[in-house]
């Protein structure tokens, strides 16, 4: 399987109260205009669980960095109306040797 020289990775918890209706938008509307936005070629949601609640991941698989810096994505980033509810940190990977070079 090859996998993308560069990913956005994305992992957050979610306030509890709020944590049903962020999955429903999260998967039926904010992850497939994200991944829809030009240089993002695939994404996928993972959960874990543990003693100190449930976290989530989000692995978005970019074409390049510059992905990033689109008009489109700037519009569609963001949590929402959720945003009080999450705790999240955004970072991007590049691959070894080389990295995620723009």
């Amino acid at each position: 399987m090859d996998l993308p020289d560069c990913m956005l990775v994305v992992r957050a918890q979610v306030a509890v109260e709020v944590e049903s209706a962020w999955n429903r938008w999260y998967n039926d509307v904010h992850l497939p205009e994200i991944t829809a936005c030009p240089g993002f070629i695939a994404s996928r949601r993972y959960k874990a669980e543990s003693a100190e609640g449930r976290r989530y991941i989000a692995l978005y698989a970019l074409e390049r960095p510059e992905a990033l810096e689109g008009a489109e994505f700037a519009a569609r980033r963001g949590w929402a109306e959720f945003k009080p509810h999450v705790s999240a940190t955004v970072e991007v990977y590049g691959a070894i040797p080389g990295g995620c070079q723009p």
